[in-house]
This record gives structure tokens, sequence and C-alpha cells, in this order.
């Protein structure tokens, strides 16, 4: 059976449930199925980039209520669909079709069923918050090391040096918080960075800190903007900082103002590697 249509999810607007037919069903290894639903408020984990982790929740079909031990992005280009890392092209690609696989265990799942999605509220949020969390950091990383480059180098969303995008080797959204790594070898420093900049993490972490505070205390309010209702649509953070507002594409979730955030901190730790050093941000968010 060939999906003809891409899921519609309803995470970016906050819903942690919802109601959709079951337009597929397909193997999933290990004697699990993939459950397609034609809308659904389970965020998946991305095949291009997989930041943040899938929900937690379960399926309930029927009399049948059943644990979603994993979601994953699929998409098809005709008869066959790939799951997760199989997919070959990033989300939104041209000529393909993208779901929301819902992988549980055993069989049993028929196409035409009505499902109910309910959604681990609390995990959500705990992400939610680590998520907008991380790009508070990345922004306050960037403005911290501003000073640091000796060439004219590619901008964030507010004007500072990329440091964040152009080094950024692996993200991880966690429950509250996020871990962040970077490279700093010679590409980075051919582009202009000075790694002297990294010399005293510890007064680094100091900027990054009173930045997050300034932005943080000004309780602006966050929003999802979305192109369309599909997985596959464009999707974008905007947050309201103090005199600006920053805008930052994201498909995954986000608490809904700042004002929920209590602090966002930040500590750092390098460690040499061949032809440089790498760093790794950890941001830590108390919930207000």
């Amino acid at each position: 059976m060939t999906v003809r249509h891409g899921t519609v999810v309803t995470y970016p607007a906050g819903a942690t449930g919802s109601h959709g037919s079951v337009v597929h069903v397909a193997p999933a290894g290990d004697g699990r199925t993939a459950v397609i639903l034609d809308r659904t408020a389970f965020h998946p984990v991305d095949t291009a980039w997989a930041d943040q982790p899938a929900d937690r929740g379960v399926l309930r079909i029927d009399d049948a209520e059943l644990a979603v031990v994993d979601a994953v992005v699929g998409a098809t280009q005709g008869e066959q669909l790939l799951l997760g890392r199989d997919v070959p092209v990033r989300t939104g690609t041209e000529g393909w079709t993208f779901v929301v696989a819902h992988v549980v265990e055993g069989d049993g799942v028929t196409t035409g069923a009505t499902a109910e999605v309910r959604v681990d509220a609390a995990h959500r949020a705990a992400l939610s918050l680590g998520h907008t969390a991380c790009h508070l950091a990345s922004l306050a990383l960037d403005a911290a090391l501003a000073d640091a480059w000796r060439k004219t180098a590619p901008l964030d969303a507010l004007g500072a040096p990329a440091f964040d995008a152009l080094a950024i080797q692996e993200s991880r959204i966690l429950p509250d918080g996020s871990r962040d790594v970077y490279r700093i070898g010679r590409s980075l420093r051919r582009k202009g960075f000075d790694p002297g900049a990294l010399d005293d993490l510890g007064a680094l972490a100091a900027r990054v800190d009173a930045q997050l505070a300034a932005w943080v205390g000004a309780d602006g309010a966050v929003r999802i903007e979305a192109d369309g209702e599909q997985l596959a649509d464009r999707r974008t953070w905007v947050c309201e900082l103090p005199g600006t507002e920053v805008r930052i594409p994201c498909g995954g979730t986000h608490v809904s103002s700042l004002a929920e955030i209590g602090a966002v901190t930040v500590s750092f730790e390098a460690t040499a590697v061949e032809g440089g050093s790498e760093l790794v941000m950890t941001t830590m968010a108390v919930r207000a």
C-alpha cells in the first residue's frame, strides 16, 4: 500500500493528545510494528538532525492500549516505506511523503482503525524546556565569543558571528537541558576563530550565564510558526527578547513563554583531540 499523504502533526502547537485513523502498518524489525496515522500529537526523532528524542506515550486502539516504544520519521517515494535511519533524504525533500511512525511491540493493528494518541505530558514539558534553553544558550555563546573572530564570519539569528553553527558536531536535547559538542580545529581557525577565547572556560560560562539571565528575566513570549500542518512543512522557533525577536528554523517542541523558566545556566568542558579540541557545553534549565 502506498502512503499518499503526509502526517498532520499537532505537537508544534503544544498538543499532547490527538485522534487519528491508521492509514498504514509496516514491520519495524525485532517483532515490532510501525503504525502510521493521518494525524498525531506524537513528536518523532528527526532523520537528519536527531537532537530532540521522541515523545513517550501510548496509542489506544479499540480496547487495547499500546505503549509507543519509539517514534521516528518515515518516508516513501512509491510503494516502499522507509523508517528512521533508512530514510536517505532530509525531511521535506520534494517528491517524498513524510510520516510519523509510532513503533509498538507486536502486530495486530489494522488499517482503518481509529487511534487515540496520549503523550506523556510531563516528559514533553521537560524536553520543551530543554530545547528552548538550548536555543538561548547557543545564542548567548555566540554573543560571548563575538570578539574571538579575526575574520568576517557568517552571523547567527541575532547578528553575532555564528560559532554554534560553524563548530557544532552534535546536539542532544535532554529533560530540562541539553548537551552540545563543538569541534575547534583547523577549519574553524581558518575561518578566523581564535581558540584562545576558550582558555578561561569559567569566565566564558559567567558571560553566557549573565546574558541568559537577562533574556530569561524579560519573560518574552515563545511560539512556533508553521508553513502548514504536515510533518514536512517548515517550522520556525520565534522568541521575543529585549528589543528584538529571534527566529530559528526548528522542528522541535518548546515552552510558550520564557516566564516558564526560572533560570538557565551552562558549564563547559574541553578535551584535546587530534587536530584541535572538543568543547562540550552542558545547559541546565530550572522551571519557574
